[in-house]
């Protein structure tokens, strides 16, 4: 039915939508769910297309539960570029982690997820590590420091099967 009446279908990337749902709530005071925010999310995508015409966008489905917005939150934020999951092999000597924190991680990145996974290695100890950074252009400057100060690392955001499971 939809391709008979419909001229476009316009697709939205799910962590688009969850950004748009705390932009509502966050900006406008309106609790949505993320279906109902589906053609707010979409405009951003099809800007060029409606810019200079009068648009109305049907806000629907309040049927939102406050305990899922720390989901929603999340997929926002690794949509946004804004937090980065990383495995990182430290050495096993006095003063690694303290070297990661004060030398790699910028003044604004926040740790937000640690979990240390040393099995048996002596010489390495890997640590999955959820770093939230202020911009997404941040994530530059931090794997620049890892590599100077020769971190072994591997960034999960884009390994959908590693990150599936790790996270």
């Amino acid at each position: 039915i939809c391709k008979e009446i419909f001229d476009k279908v316009e697709l939205v990337d799910e962590g688009k939508v969850c950004t748009t749902v705390l932009e509502l709530y966050n900006e406008e005071g309106i609790i949505v769910e993320p279906a109902g925010a589906l053609a707010t999310a979409s405009l951003s995508q099809i800007g060029s297309e409606i810019q200079g015409k009068n648009v109305v966008v049907m806000v629907s489905g309040g049927n939102n539960d406050i305990v899922r917005m720390a989901e929603i939150k999340e997929r926002s934020l690794l949509y946004e570029g804004l937090k980065q999951y990383f495995i990182i092999n430290f050495p096993q000597r006095a003063g690694a982690l303290r070297e990661f924190l004060t030398k790699v991680l910028g003044p604004k990145d926040d740790i937000c997820f640690f979990e240390y996974a040393k099995k048996t290695n002596r010489e390495n100890g890997p640590a999955v590590i959820g770093i939230e950074l202020t911009t997404k252009n941040d994530l530059e400057g931090l794997l620049a420091r890892m590599n100077e100060f020769k971190f072994d690392y591997k960034l999960l955001n884009g390994d959908q099967k590693l990150f599936g499971i790790l996270i």
